[in-house]
């Protein structure tokens, strides 16, 4: 497991605060949040900066042995009114996503939450939940579009970031 920061190359922002019922900040991933059970986390965020118009959703693992990391769910337009998604909003018809957010393919091509799924004696994995609190009501990405297009086209906008880091390890 690197030790770097996939934010640490990025703008510094403001940070606000993200929690979850189903995750803990340093600890392992519950394994409903394994692959194969495939189901989002519940997250709540408070403190976002002021001018806050939109919010994005993103999960990545940056120690996945592609060389640039793993993509497992990406979220956009989120309404700025909004400030929880229920545990399991990212399933294949994102019936939990409020009216107007949307979900990217993730790097399985899915467009959906797709869980954990580190390779066996790969050692630890970091995945970073992040909230993204934006100046935009509508990011512009193509629904099509890749999270790593989403996180460059975020850059430009971003206000605020709340971070949650889940591990998870598969022997």
């Amino acid at each position: 497991m690197s030790t770097n920061n996939p934010f640490a190359r990025l703008p510094e922002v403001p940070s606000f605060t993200v929690t979850s019922s189903t995750l803990t900040d340093g600890a392992p991933l519950p394994a409903a949040q394994m692959g194969g059970k495939d189901v989002s986390p519940q997250l709540s965020w408070s403190g976002a900066p002021e001018g806050t118009k939109s919010y994005a959703v993103t999960v990545y693992d940056p120690d996945a042995p592609t060389g640039s990391g793993f993509w497992h769910w990406a979220v956009a337009d989120i309404p700025a009114t909004v400030r929880e998604l229920p545990e399991g909003a990212g399933d294949e018809t994102g019936t939990g996503l409020p009216e107007g957010a949307y979900q990217l393919p993730n790097d399985a091509r899915a467009r959906s939450f797709i869980g954990a799924a580190p390779p066996a004696g790969h050692g630890p994995h970091r995945y970073f939940v992040v909230v993204h609190a934006l100046d935009v009501e509508t990011i512009g990405v193509p629904a099509e579009a890749t999270p790593a297009y989403l996180g460059f086209t975020i850059s430009g906008h971003i206000l605020g970031r709340a971070v949650l880091t889940a591990t998870a390890e598969t022997r």
